[in-house]
């Protein structure tokens, strides 16, 4: 892969189970800058372009989950009033709805600039109109027919959502994707919901083609072609080429590009993916003990995996959902082992940026 020209990341932001940390570019190496909530895990840390905040979700054993902003980039901060689900939410009948996890926060396209969202365990969808001053439950999506009855946990006790995608061609349109409920999609603005699973498989189901119950571990969209999205699933790598209307699966055949949490999307070319394979289900581990990131550039139809730099032997390092980014040529993971790996390259060579951090749950470059 011939890899083109960008501009140069200059930060990465990475939540941990410790705390977030701040990485930044000095004189064309990546140091450690800053570390703030220390001791707190951090599920989910992004730096909103639109508005210069620096947002995290905190997950406090004691005190719960809540939530930080940032106007410098992570020297200040303020606390923000988490959501609350209505007292009338029900998880399931009899059971209260609260609050347990903020899974992923994102933007809410380019003409809301004080539009955020909030993706949930115990499922819900939360929508800010006024910057993160206040938060209302989606309605829409959590009164759906199929929530109650066929959403379920994958991984925690409840469904969570993990992804949010707000389509660039109009903010109506938002798509969401649910472990375990599958992908849902929205064209006005949040009031009706639609599963778009067509095409996904789920083994683990007694009908593994079940339009709801499929297992999504995150799903990308393409910045250059907006219909082209890009899944890592429990059972699978799968895309799509007309907004999540069908899927197909695009896993390597007999080799590691299969299992998985992360993906990334290049930013020009659509076709062009990168996911980081584990060996399935009861154990995550990297196949045959050894760390490599796969890549296609034909939408899936072949893969190469590339190893030059990242550990081969007895390697035990698991890459979470939002634990991958990527700008430019410029990919980052940070790993379950507290390793943080960077390739300059498009995934050609990797170097090792620390060895010795928490376990990280999310890693996002911040376009300052």
């Amino acid at each position: 892969m011939t890899p083109r020209t960008s501009g140069t990341p200059g930060t990465l932001i990475l939540g941990t189970r410790k705390g977030l940390l701040i990485f930044e570019r000095r004189g064309g190496s990546w140091r450690h800058a800053r570390t703030a909530h220390l001791g707190v895990p951090v599920p989910y840390a992004f730096y909103d372009s639109r508005t210069g905040l620096l947002w995290a979700s905190l997950d406090h054993g004691h005190w719960g989950t809540k939530l930080s902003r940032s106007a410098d980039l992570g020297s200040t901060w303020t606390e923000v009033a988490a959501p609350k689900y209505p007292a009338d939410a029900e998880v399931k009948d009899g059971v209260p709805a609260t609050l347990r996890y903020v899974w992923v926060m994102a933007g809410g396209g380019a003409d809301h600039p004080s539009r955020l969202y909030l993706g949930t365990d115990p499922g819900g969808l939360f929508r800010s109109d006024d910057g993160g001053e206040t938060f209302e439950l989606v309605a829409g999506l959590w009164n759906h027919p199929s929530r109650k009855t066929q959403w379920f946990g994958g991984g925690r006790d409840q469904p969570g959502i993990h992804s949010v995608l707000v389509d660039p061609r109009s903010s109506e349109r938002v798509m969401v994707a649910i472990s375990c409920a599958g992908v849902f999609a929205t064209e006005d603005g949040g009031r009706s919901w639609t599963p778009r699973n067509r095409g996904q498989v789920a083994t683990f189901l007694p009908d593994p083609q079940s339009e709801v119950g499929q297992d999504p571990h995150i799903v990308v969209r393409a910045p250059s072609a907006p219909d082209v999205l890009w899944m890592q699933n429990h059972c699978g790598i799968f895309r799509s080429t007309n907004n999540a209307e069908s899927w197909t699966m695009v896993s390597q055949e007999g080799g590691p590009a299969h299992f998985g949490f992360a993906i990334a999307v290049d930013e020009k070319r659509p076709d062009t993916a990168w996911v980081v394979p584990a060996r399935s289900d009861e154990q995550r581990v990297p196949v045959g003990g050894a760390l490599c990131v796969c890549r296609t550039e034909d939408g899936g139809r072949s893969w190469t995996a590339l190893r030059r730099g990242l550990p081969q032997e007895a390697c035990f390092d698991l890459v979470y959902r939002h634990a991958l980014d990527l700008r430019g040529s410029t990919l980052a993971f940070g790993s379950t082992n507290g390793n943080l790996y960077a390739s300059e390259d498009g995934g050609e060579s990797w170097q090792t940026l620390s060895a010795h951090l928490p376990l990280v749950y999310s890693v996002r470059f911040a376009d300052v």
